[in-house]
């Protein structure tokens, strides 16, 4: 059974079958409407979401199956032991979408599997946005997954769960990445996936922004992790003092107009979103009429469809 936990355990050929086929899916949708029908999707969610949880919903109703949208504040896994509750909620569904706290809950919920699982984002990974990124420079690049190959990425700000995630993509389909950052999240370091990506030759660290010069796409993602806001997006006081750290220490790596007119940029702009304005981007890069913020967004879409064709293996149509 395979799932989608990361891209570490996914070939090149897996990664250039699903963006394949979500490109076919883009431009034939009605083709698929009725592909899953009588499937479920379970979607758990312990972090908020927008994007992630519209995608998958969206996905799978367009396919002709259903999604059940679940809470964890408000389930039975506020009580229970996870093992035991992950272990009964698989048996409601053909396929687990889950956005855990820690990866550590889908290492555990992998070992007792009877469907495929999705990681929608832990702190380490976030395979779906960085296979939608992947499907977006590629549109942006001529059309074809071949035509990514030899591009450039620069990555700027942190170091993250999604350029982990985004650096396992360019290099397995031979793009090179740099990542222009300050420092890493110390919760997203992954040693073994950076030096399998060094290998490549395609994989760089740096601070020097002039890296910007040649890029083909920029990318960057909030300085900011999801528990430093509580429920009513207020920054909790706790965190106060590490967010000011970080917004002193990155605001170099600002991705904006100015930025790329002093280096001379004419890449592509990307932010996986939610965009936090005046702090990793400025309005006016997201308004650029070089970014394609909104048409990555849009990607989401089309790359989970891909994803849950190829874990339910209902890939022929």
């Amino acid at each position: 059974m395979k799932h989608l936990i990361s891209l570490r355990d996914w070939t090149a050929e897996e990664i250039k079958e699903v963006l394949n086929k979500a490109l076919e899916i883009k431009k034939n949708q009605e083709k698929y409407y009725d592909v899953l029908k009588g499937k479920t999707l379970i979607m758990l969610f312990e972090k908020t979401s927008t994007r992630t949880r519209l995608s998958f919903e969206t996905g799978m109703t367009q396919l002709g199956g259903h999604a059940i949208f679940l809470d964890k504040r408000t389930t039975q896994f506020m009580i229970a032991e996870f093992i035991d509750e992950i272990r009964a909620t698989m048996r409601f569904g053909d396929i687990l979408m889950h956005r855990p706290l820690k990866n550590k809950s889908l290492m555990e919920a992998e070992k007792v599997a009877t469907i495929p699982i999705i990681n929608a984002l832990c702190e380490k990974y976030h395979p779906c946005q960085a296979l939608s990124d992947a499907l977006t420079m590629i549109e942006k690049s001529g059309g074809k997954v071949e035509d990514l190959k030899g591009k450039k990425i620069v990555w700027l700000g942190i170091g993250d769960n999604v350029s982990n995630t985004l650096v396992e993509v360019c290099t397995k389909l031979g793009a090179k990445i740099t990542l222009c950052i300050a420092e890493k999240d110390p919760d997203s370091i992954d040693e073994e996936l950076e030096e399998e990506a060094r290998e490549t030759g395609l994989y760089e660290e740096t601070t020097d922004l002039n890296c910007l010069k040649d890029a083909d796409f920029v990318h960057t993602d909030t300085w900011i992790n999801m528990e430093f806001f509580d429920k009513d997006g207020k920054v909790v006081e706790n965190f106060r003092e590490e967010l000011e750290r970080r917004k002193k220490i990155f605001m170099p790596y600002q991705l904006s107009k100015a930025l790329l007119e002093k280096y001379d940029c004419n890449a592509k702009i990307m932010h996986c979103m939610a965009c936090h304005i005046d702090c990793e981007i400025t309005r006016d890069a997201v308004d650029h009429p070089n970014s394609v913020i909104f048409d990555q967004a849009e990607n989401r879409l089309h790359a989970q469809k891909a994803i849950m064709l190829f874990l339910l293996e209902k890939w022929k149509k």
